[in-house]
């Protein structure tokens, strides 16, 4: 036996070199379209937004697609938009908001869905879309919104506890730098919504735990479950708290 800093061992394993776990080292097989097709969906619109988005850090006031889209209370409650609490998160300012979320989507979907599968994958980005929906509602209610933050935080949530669940040190991995640098950010740079931030996060988060919750089990069925009521919750909390905002 040979003593190493890890304890006793055996004169073959002492020489035998740990591999590093990870994510993209534990692989289920599965490729990363689902991440490609909600980019090509966010460019897309973007790009048919019009000339007046086309811009680095300006605000595509003139455009009518912003304008029937974005997340805003009292359309949701008075007009019955209710579309907006999805379409919105497909939607962008400029060249630099858009450019900075699907960056991180490219980053998180790549890590993210070959190692959970398209399924889960898209289920927990629109769980973590309406959750933070909600998030926007409660935490500026009387403001408007648009981006698909929301949703990339939740990833950002979900990668957290894969990685934990896996054995994947998320400090070192560089999730934990990643979620703290952009609450940060959240917080300290103006007209960024913290509420879909918070709320994607959350709802991104309960989602991956849902499904390992199900998996312990073998019920994965019982995962899309939650996944749906969470949604719905969200919807449903999203509607009322516009009706109230409006009525007030």
């Amino acid at each position: 036996m040979t003593t190493t800093p890890v304890g006793m061992r055996c004169p073959e394993c002492s020489q035998a070199r740990t591999t590093v776990k990870t994510m993209r080292s534990i692989k289920a097989g599965h490729g990363w379209e689902a991440t490609q097709a909600l980019i090509a969906i966010n460019v897309v619109a973007f790009l048919a937004e019009g000339s007046s988005a086309f811009t680095i850090s300006g605000t595509p006031v003139s455009s009518k697609l912003v304008g029937d889209g974005l997340l805003f209370a009292p359309y949701v409650s008075i007009n019955h938009d209710y579309y907006r609490l999805l379409t919105s998160a497909f939607l962008h300012e400029n060249f630099l908001h858009i450019a900075f979320n699907m960056y991180l989507l490219y980053v998180l979907g790549r890590m993210l869905e070959p190692a959970i599968g398209h399924v889960r994958f898209l289920a927990i980005y629109f769980v973590a879309l309406f959750a933070g929906s909600l998030g926007v509602l409660v935490v500026t209610p009387h403001g408007a919104s648009l981006g698909a933050s929301g949703a990339i935080f939740g990833l950002l949530g979900a990668a957290y506890f894969e990685m934990r669940r896996r054995g994947i040190d998320p400090v070192r991995s560089g999730i934990v730098p990643t979620i703290l640098l952009n609450l940060v950010i959240s917080f300290t740079i103006p007209n960024i919504s913290i509420g879909a931030h918070i709320g994607g996060l959350i709802g991104g988060a309960l989602a991956i735990l849902a499904f390992h919750a199900a998996d312990r089990r073998r019920a994965p069925a019982l995962a899309y479950a939650a996944c749906a009521v969470i949604a719905v919750a969200s919807i449903a909390g999203s509607i009322a708290l516009a009706s109230s905002i409006t009525a007030s």
